[in-house]
């Protein structure tokens, strides 16, 4: 019989609202920073000669936030395993918070100078340090509260804040942006950014109202704490690691491709207005957080990898009909494109919390499951609107590139998943040396 966790609903509600709530917020404030980086940055920041050029950089920058990452998965996972989870979760959201609040009141290029885009990489830096250590405390405390059984429910109730946060970024950038031009360029982008401080404020109060993940308030208790867990996960857990990493590309590569290139590809190369685009993405960012919890009910059913093999069929099969879907310039065809592909980027989303998750033993549970998925970001989602664009431009304006790079991202995460074993039924409450999900006995 397991020894997981059994908690009374209202208890567990609680966790998962506040993971939900507070990862939406940072996810808001990372999303901010992409969507301003395909559509103002490059003016206000890197005014360069060459619009191609300003553009990457604008591009550059936001990939530099995705490699912070892995370190802030080291940094946050360490101290989550050895002081907890909420302390943690509280330290992250606040950095994102004021990080995504000073790049709203940021003087732009024509201000000061090169300082500009300096201090706008230096606040993206910490934006990329903060989430990189906000994924993994959010799903844990969802995943260790939840019941057996409901962990890939639970677990995709957390991801649901990212399609919330994109939700939410799109659709407060959308309304500014629908300013005119001179407005919106002066003042309009700002102020989402400085809206973040509200939703900080909301965020650390429903945070600091949660307890303690229970199996690690147990480990602490039997004082069978890592003293470092990172060393621990690249010893024993090497291999799941490596899983978990392949299992990112597919899902980060076409979900930045979705969100964040398709602004660039529409406006720059199709000449469509911004808002078409913008409203793409928030009906499918909408459609999305219906999909996740399904695919998170679904792999409780049946298992985390016949619901991530699906989801990344799909990516390698529509990578090609995406664009042409885009390339219709027709409002409906251009939703429609980005809707089904957020769907079937959630088929892999959905269940990946409570599955990485399952990957590690509680010991190491918080770094392991934070740098198998953050050392996929910058090699996947970090560098792929910067990939794309270049194709593209490499092609004189052709997608076809594009689409072969998402199969190829499909494929590696098709293979790492076909070479994990299901998870789904393992007790996650023992402190073991199994790799679970691996099938390698230590």
């Amino acid at each position: 019989m397991s020894d997981e966790p059994s908690l009374p609903k209202p208890r567990v509600g609680r966790v998962v609202l506040a993971s939900f709530v507070g990862t939406m917020i940072e996810w808001y404030d990372f999303f901010l920073y992409g969507t301003a980086a395909a559509l103002v940055f490059d003016r206000l920041f890197f005014p360069l000669d060459d619009k191609f050029v300003s553009q990457m950089a604008a591009f550059g920058s936001f990939a530099l936030g995705f490699f912070m990452r892995p370190l802030g998965g080291v940094i946050f996972g360490h101290f989550g395993d050895r002081i907890g989870r909420k302390a943690m979760l509280v330290t992250t959201l606040l950095m994102m918070g004021m990080a995504t609040f000073l790049i709203g009141v940021l003087p732009t290029y024509e201000t000061i100078g090169v300082a500009a885009p300096c201090l706008l990489i230096l606040l993206r830096l910490v934006q990329g340090l903060g989430v990189g250590g906000e994924w993994g405390g959010a799903v844990l405390m969802a995943v260790e509260h939840g019941h057996a059984g409901k962990r890939g429910f639970y677990g995709s109730c957390v991801q649901m804040g990212v399609p919330a946060g994109l939700l939410l970024a799109t659709g407060v950038f959308s309304i500014f942006s629908s300013l005119p031009e001179e407005q919106f360029l002066s003042w309009g982008w700002r102020v989402p950014f400085l809206l973040g401080i509200v939703l900080l404020a909301v965020g650390m109060f429903i945070r600091f109202q949660v307890f303690e993940s229970p199996l690690f308030a147990e480990s602490q208790k039997k004082n069978d704490v890592s003293p470092l867990p990172i060393l621990e996960v690249f010893s024993k857990y090497r291999r799941s690691v490596v899983l978990a990493m392949g299992a990112r590309f597919a899902e980060n590569v076409c979900f930045y491709i979705f969100t964040v290139f398709s602004l660039t590809y529409a406006t720059d190369y199709l000449s469509l207005p911004k808002q078409t685009i913008l409203n793409g993405v928030w009906i499918a960012a909408a459609v999305q957080l219906i999909a996740i919890p399904f695919a998170g009910i679904a792999s409780d059913r049946i298992g985390r990898r016949p619901v991530y093999l699906a989801g990344a069929a799909f990516m390698m099969l529509f990578a090609f009909p995406f664009f042409w879907l885009i390339e219709t310039q027709q409002t409906l065809m251009i939703s429609l494109a980005i809707v089904l592909g957020l769907i079937g980027h959630a088929m892999m989303y959905g269940p990946q919390a409570a599955f990485f998750s399952e990957l590690f033993g509680t010991r190491v549970r918080y770094s392991g499951a934070s740098v198998g998925y953050q050392l996929a970001s910058p090699l996947a989602g970090g560098i792929a609107p910067l990939i794309a664009a270049a194709l593209v431009k490499w092609s004189d304006g052709a997608s076809w590139p594009v689409s072969i790079y998402m199969m190829m991202a499909a494929a590696i995460t098709l293979l790492a998943i076909m070479l994990a074993t299901e998870t789904a039924h393992s007790d996650i409450s023992d402190v073991d040396h199994t790799e679970r999900g691996t099938g390698v006995e230590k």
